[in-house]
């Protein structure tokens, strides 16, 4: 029996707004040692899964291999790169019509979701064995969760009597009211649908075809028409645009009459808001969750999140049931019960058109990060990291200049024709309008500040001439 992880790894994760934003979506943000899609992959392979496939955004690309990257052990992998968000039906066909190219249509499918929280790994693998063998006997298998409270935020899924074994999905139900929900967790007969799934590649596309044809057709096109290079498959605008917006529930999975549920063995969460993430951590005696550092008093229930470029002590006083999350261009303090509306404010930014909702502080790039670390009129400071081996385009600007200090590690500075070796503590000046270039040639990463000037600052004023990740 084959065995393919599949990844899902989308979604904006608007409600984890400030740490998450739509260029360094949930996916990527780290709890505890690890980033959420390193953890799904791991879980992957826990399950004996041999290779892997990664369905996400063509932008998160290089956020995707950094991940693989910092793997001690990561699988062969294939990407498959949307080229915006087109929801769970589309990507779940496309990487079952892959799955049979590739491999082969018995080839059960583990389909997990990169923005999940499982602790209890060996729990998890255990419902995963009981669903590759009714994978392999044509069932298609949705992971349910026994709910802890009346939770609307969820769908649920029922089942004929209260077991905690494996059974045939007599219905699905979609996010209920308050009422509803207490009603379906008194009965014992509902789970929350986990969005977690398993089947072989044949019987999902089968039930495509039966279910949604049109979907399928148009999966097919598309993937007819995408370009295949170094493990991953590009796909064109047009045709993917063509495929209908729908999830996998709507499009097949309530329509099925295949379903089985398979009753989570292990704990779970989809880390959807910022109290669910401090559920996650480990709380001190007045359940509060926070760094070490961070002086409490008189505060209960509260969780605190700092990201900043240097040390920053924080301290609360007289507050209780909050929510405070600090990166270094935006602070959120939010009531725990009012967390489910950090949306809102991201709408808001949104109608601002504020850069806040698509960059992070810290903005990742294919060659490794930049942050501004001070903008006032006429100048900003920036902290800019370059991966050993890597450059920056060769580019000029418009309307600044620029001051170059490297601080840790060694690198070829360009400016015009000539290259110029720079150590730490060595200092370059690119004028306006000048071509430049950076590159690393040390073995570790490159630290540099940069010191813009200028009437205008923004990050549109770059003209790239060459670049080695296909960006002039």
């Amino acid at each position: 029996m084959r065995v393919l992880s599949v990844v899902l790894s989308g979604g904006a994760g608007s409600r984890l707004w400030p740490a998450s934003r739509q260029a360094f979506p949930k996916p990527f943000m780290k709890l505890g040692e690890s980033t959420l899609l390193q953890q799904a992959i791991e879980r992957g392979q826990a399950c004996g899964t041999g290779d892997l496939m990664i369905v996400t955004n063509k932008d998160h690309l290089f956020l995707t291999k950094d991940v693989l990257g910092q793997m001690v052990d990561p699988p062969q992998t294939t990407l498959l790169l949307e080229p915006k968000g087109r929801n769970t039906g589309p990507a779940i066909a496309l990487a079952a019509l892959q799955c049979i190219r590739q491999y082969s249509g018995d080839t059960v499918m583990l389909v997990l979701s990169a923005d999940h929280l499982v602790p209890d790994v060996e729990a998890f693998v255990a419902s995963a064995q009981q669903a590759f063998r009714l994978a392999t006997k044509g069932a298609l298998v949705v992971f349910g969760i026994n709910p802890t409270s009346p939770d609307t935020g969820f769908g649920y899924v029922e089942v004929a009597k209260v077991s905690r074994e494996a059974q045939p999905v007599k219905r699905f139900v979609e996010k209920p009211d308050l009422q509803t929900a207490q009603e379906y967790l008194a009965t014992g007969r509902y789970y929350w649908n986990s969005g977690m799934f398993c089947f072989t590649a044949d019987a999902i596309v089968a039930a495509f075809e039966k279910y949604a044809p049109e979907l399928l057709a148009a999966a097919r096109r598309t993937l007819d028409s995408a370009q295949e290079a170094n493990g991953a498959m590009q796909f064109d605008l047009h045709s993917f645009g063509l495929q209908p917006d729908i999830s996998i529930d709507y499009a097949v999975m309530e329509a099925a009459d295949n379903v089985h549920v398979v009753p989570a063995k292990f704990s779970w969460s989809d880390v959807g808001s910022w109290p669910s993430v401090a559920h996650a951590h480990t709380p001190d005696a007045s359940g509060n969750t926070m760094p070490s550092d961070a002086v409490a008093i008189d505060t209960t229930g509260t969780h605190v999140q700092v990201d900043s470029h240097g040390p920053k002590l924080v301290a609360t006083l007289g507050v209780h049931d909050l929510v405070i999350v600090d990166t270094p261009d935006a602070l959120l303090v939010a009531h725990k019960s009012s967390a489910q509306e950090v949306k809102k404010v991201v709408d808001i930014l949104k109608e601002r058109k504020h850069e806040a909702v698509t960059l992070p502080a810290v903005v990742h790039r294919p060659w490794g990060t930049y942050a501004a670390l001070k903008e006032e009129d006429s100048y900003k400071v920036k902290r800019i990291t370059v991966k050993p081996g890597e450059s920056l385009s060769l580019q000029y600007h418009h309307q600044r200049a620029e001051h170059w200090v490297v601080v840790r590690g060694r690198g070829i500075v360009q400016i015009g024709e000539v290259e110029h070796e720079t150590l730490p503590g060595q200092y370059r000046y690119i004028p306006l309008r000048e071509k430049h270039r950076l590159t690393n040639t040390g073995q570790e990463e490159l630290v540099l500040i940069e010191v813009q000037c200028g009437d205008y600052l923004g990050e549109d004023d770059i003209v790239r001439l060459a670049d080695t990740y296909g960006r002039a």
